[in-house]
């Protein structure tokens, strides 16, 4: 399966992690890692190496050149890193047809092959919603973004890539112009770019079960009338999304399932030793 992840030194750690858990949650599951990252040294991608060779798995430092980038708008807020979900197909070998996104901030507790091997129905990604039920937030984002075609406003820190059919309908002039030209709207510059001009070609997948937003935990178990408690989460769910400023890592983190990120954070130095 091959997996990809983009990030900076400060993530360094919880990749870590969420790598772990999706080894141990996937025993035997042979992974190919693509990496693209900023500011990782070549010591930081050997250790990586060292870490999923552990598990019979392979890190692949994603090399490209810089010209990819040119028209690109570039400042502090939008750094060059904003583009690699969107460029990926561009920048990932050209013999790949499919790949995993996964944001670091994930734990992985359950086996990810039916959402690996989904049937794209000709779309460009499979992503979840983090949408209200009643589907404000989505009419809300579909007018800020003028994306009128798309019927809901979804995550990307889950999404398997049609790379084959990005590789046909994705340029990225198109991207570069979007943002050039809404700069001043866009709350979250890459999620916005990609639901402004491709949320009409995403399959929607169910984010209980490939996207859960940990801090919906609640919210979710009122509106299923107790169905999905933390035992039906446990069971069920493949990928726990701690979205927000406030990590898990982070000293004084009280949120749900921290408890279950300690627990995977201890098993690293447990079953990776």
């Amino acid at each position: 399966m091959n997996i990809l992840v983009t990030l900076d030194k400060n993530y360094l750690h919880p990749l870590k992690v969420m790598l772990a858990s999706m080894f141990i949650n996937n025993p035997g599951q042979v992974f190919d890692i693509y990496v693209i990252a900023d500011g990782l040294e070549d010591e930081d991608f050997k250790n990586l190496e060292v870490f999923a060779a552990k598990k019979a798995s392979f890190i692949h430092r994603v090399f490209f050149d810089d010209r990819v980038f040119d028209g690109a708008k570039a400042s502090r807020y939008y750094s060059k890193a904003m583009y690699y979900r969107l460029l990926a197909a561009e920048l990932l070998p050209k013999d790949l047809d499919r790949i995993l996104y996964l944001d670091p901030d994930i734990l992985v507790i359950n086996e990810i092959s039916e959402l690996y091997n989904i049937d794209f129905e000709g779309n460009l990604f499979a992503a979840a919603s983090h949408g209200d039920r009643m589907g404000v937030i989505d009419a809300v984002n579909r007018i800020r973004l003028s994306n009128f075609k798309a019927d809901l406003y979804f995550n990307s820190g889950v999404m398997m890539m049609n790379l084959e059919k990005m590789r046909e309908e994705i340029k990225k002039e198109d991207i570069f112009s979007y943002i050039e030209d809404n700069a001043k709207g866009l709350l979250l510059p890459d999620q916005d770019v990609l639901n402004a001009l491709y949320g009409h070609k995403i399959l929607e997948i169910d984010d209980s079960l490939y996207n859960f937003d940990t801090r919906n935990f609640i919210k979710d178990f009122i509106a299923s009338k107790a169905d999905k408690n933390m035992d039906w989460i446990i069971e069920n769910t493949v990928f726990l999304h701690f979205c927000g400023r406030s990590k898990p890592w982070h000293r004084g983190y009280f949120g749900y399932f921290s408890a279950l990120y300690k627990h995977y954070e201890k098993l690293i130095s447990i079953y990776l030793a």
